[in-house]
């Protein structure tokens, strides 16, 4: 048997990384023909396109593909291996199908290991690394498509933008707020506009209406411009929802909290990156089941019918995973239990597929 399980596993990982050789390279085709002119436009090295973007990019992509990639590798050879009725005489030869799983088992854990090491470790520097390019060389900024902006610039004080434009550096409805340690409001302003001043980093404040609350009683005074400092720049509004990628995983948990204490409505997002680098790479083990049952069995069509329906279930893979994250973000569905429910349903499927499987 340990011949038998070094042959499946070879083929296992050979088919893979044949696999995703092959995709990254399509990958990386398509990229360059669609980024070229901005490397022409904004004179990036050749050295540092290759070094600092694309190397990270087939990093990143790779690990994020790789669950699926495993799903049609599997699908692939085990196909072959039933067409030349290899599975057929395994079983026949005593070994029950849940034995026939276990270099299978091996095969994906060596895989489900990589992932989670570079999802958790290397995965955020080599996309730090990445994204700092693209924004050097690629003018690829934040922005700020949120409306009804919320932060806690300094203890106690609040800031909020109905909405906030990075073309020109100025937020509109802007409300500047502080309270007292007994939740008690001592200033609020209001005013129509707010621009921020990159050179000598202040806010011009326009159309403004100020109301102060003393142990006298209120003071209430208006002015059509002023220019002050505040601790707070239009970064501060827009934080990049892929900036999450760049951070290891006590250091995503440390910003998500920090975000949710100066009131954005974006830590769902980085939550369900959180919990998307565990989730996904588990989801390979329920993948491969369902490949093995499926592909196990010899077909008068040839693997092209497996591969066929493998696909349509990666889709619907995809799809839910989709649907689950829009949840989250959108109908306030917990982002933990967000990305697992893809996972939760499959593992159903793959029992079910499993059982129906070749014996």
């Amino acid at each position: 048997m340990k011949k038998l399980d070094l042959y499946i596993i070879k083929r296992f990982l050979g088919t893979f990384f044949f696999m995703l050789a092959l995709i990254m390279s399509i990958a990386i085709v398509f990229d360059v023909s669609e980024q070229l002119k901005r490397f022409i436009k904004y004179d990036a090295p050749v050295d540092q396109i290759i070094l600092k973007y694309y190397v990270n990019f087939v990093f990143y992509f790779g690990n994020l593909f790789s669950s699926l990639l495993i799903f049609l590798s599997v699908l692939l050879f085990t196909g072959q291996l039933a067409q030349r009725s290899e599975i057929v005489a395994i079983l026949a030869g005593g070994v029950s199908f849940k034995r026939l799983l276990r270099p299978y088992f091996i095969a994906a854990s060596i895989l489900v290991g990589i992932s989670l090491y570079f999802t958790h470790y290397q995965l955020p520097i080599a996309n730090r690394v990445r994204i700092q390019f693209e924004e050097e060389f690629m003018n690829k900024k934040y922005q700020i498509k949120d409306d009804n902006l919320h932060r806690e610039i300094e203890k106690n004080t609040l800031a909020y933008f109905e909405t906030f434009s990075t073309l020109n550096n100025i937020g509109y409805k802007f409300s500047l707020e502080k309270w007292n340690d007994d939740g008690k409001l001592e200033y609020k302003m209001l005013a129509d506009r707010a621009k921020y001043n990159e050179d000598n980093d202040r806010w011009e404040i326009q159309g403004y209406r100020v109301r102060e609350f003393t142990s006298e009683g209120e003071i209430i005074y208006r002015g059509t411009k002023i220019d002050t400092s505040l601790n707070m720049v239009p970064e501060d509004f827009g934080v990049k929802l892929n900036i999450a990628s760049t951070m290891g995983y006590n250091e995503l948990t440390e910003f998500i909290e920090e975000e949710r204490q100066k009131g954005s409505n974006q830590t769902v997002f980085f939550e369900i990156e959180k919990h998307q680098r565990t989730s996904y790479p588990f989801a390979s083990y329920i993948l491969t089941v369902i490949a093995v049952s499926m592909a196990g069995r010899k077909s008068r069509g040839g693997i092209g019918g497996h591969l066929a329906l493998g696909v349509l279930i990666a889709v619907v893979y995809i799809f839910a995973m989709k649907v689950t994250t829009v949840a989250a973000t959108n109908a306030g569905l917990n982002p933990l239990l967000a990305v697992w429910l893809p996972n939760i349903f499959f593992t159903g499927v793959a029992i079910l597929a499993a059982r129906n499987a070749q014996k």
